[in-house]
């Protein structure tokens, strides 16, 4: 019988240069969620977009990189992810883009599963999974 696979959709609202493809950004999802995790949406946004919710939803008035949204039954929730954001940032950290790509996926299914890092403590724990999970996608700590 074959495995069961939880959908997980991915929208575009901006051009696709320099934005990982569609299976990769599924396969950065699937390695930081568990077999059987509820529909995600994975909607890559440019910067009104992201400001726009980002200000609605947590009061912050500017574009951020990327923001989890919970959803409730079969539904896991909804990653947005702003192009722009992540670009400047892999550039500023010196990472590759693909690089930062996996690590804001990976963040974003992490908090969708109740990971925070408002507390320290939270913040290490969060941080330590991250790395697990990105080195076994086959990329550095991105913490260091």
């Amino acid at each position: 019988m074959p495995a069961c696979v939880t959908p997980i959709v991915v929208q575009r609202a901006v051009p696709a240069a320099g934005i990982p493809a569609a299976s990769s950004l599924r396969d950065f999802a699937r390695a930081a969620l568990p077999a059987r995790h509820g529909e995600l949406t994975i909607r890559i946004v440019g910067e009104a977009e992201s400001r726009t919710l980002n200000r609605d939803y947590r009061g912050k008035d500017k574009p951020t990189n990327v923001l989890s949204f919970a959803g409730e039954g079969e539904v896991l929730g909804d990653l947005v992810i702003c192009a722009p954001v992540v670009a400047r940032e892999a550039s500023e950290q010196n990472k590759t883009r693909r690089a930062h790509w996996a690590h804001m996926v990976v963040h974003g299914c992490l908090h969708l599963r109740g990971y925070d890092h408002e507390r320290d403590s939270d913040a290490r724990r969060m941080e330590a999974r991250e790395t697990r999970i990105l080195r076994r996608l086959g990329f550095d700590d991105p913490y260091q």
